[in-house]
């Protein structure tokens, strides 16, 4: 009897789940584990992420990254390479983000066009400055990642990207879906 494999969604919202909650194992269990233990987790979570946002694959550069700084938290022993993470994931999203600008279409018009596979111009023209706005999110939660990896305290690098960047994230992303539905109603969508 041949061993039963995962489905590839449930063993990539087991990876979702455990790089979202990742700061918060880092907090919690950097005076309880060694960083070698932790490092463990991260190379799981990099091997576990078959799929990020919105079923686009990682890229190879985001799996080095990842690898790279669990196999530095290995051989330091050490957790700052781990609080890099959140600045990795950023720059991967950035990258993602900034390359759909110059290979359209943008990322925000592919969401948008989940719900609405035929937009109006006027929208594929506001998804467009959407997408260059995540940009600069990205880019500033990476800049304040990294800040609060090499000189915050450790509390302000978990609250921070634990739980701050998060709410930023969710609150960007609602207010923009909220005002790209009103943009569609008032085009008669």
């Amino acid at each position: 009897m041949s061993p039963r494999r995962l489905p590839i969604d449930i063993v990539n919202w087991l990876g979702a789940l455990l790089s979202v909650g990742f700061p918060a194992l880092v907090y919690f269990g950097r005076n309880r584990l060694s960083a070698q233990v932790l490092a463990l987790v991260l190379v799981l979570i990099v091997w576990l992420r078959k799929k990020i946002a919105f079923g686009m694959q990682p890229s190879p550069w985001l799996v080095a990254g990842g690898l790279l700084l669990a196999m530095l938290a290995l051989g330091r022993n050490d957790v700052l390479p781990l609080k890099l993470y959140p600045v990795l994931v950023n720059c991967a999203l950035l990258a993602v983000f900034a390359g759909s600008l110059w290979y359209p279409p943008p990322v925000a018009e592919r969401i948008a066009r989940i719900g609405y596979p035929h937009l109006p111009t006027e929208i594929v023209v506001y998804t467009r400055k959407v997408t260059q706005a995540w940009c600069v999110f990205f880019g500033a939660n990476a800049l304040t990642a990294l800040w609060t990896a090499v000189w915050g305290s450790d509390g302000v690098w978990f609250y921070y990207n634990g739980i701050i960047a998060y709410l930023l994230a969710g609150l960007m992303f609602t207010g923009e879906w909220l005002l790209r539905r009103r943009l569609l109603r008032s085009l008669g969508w």
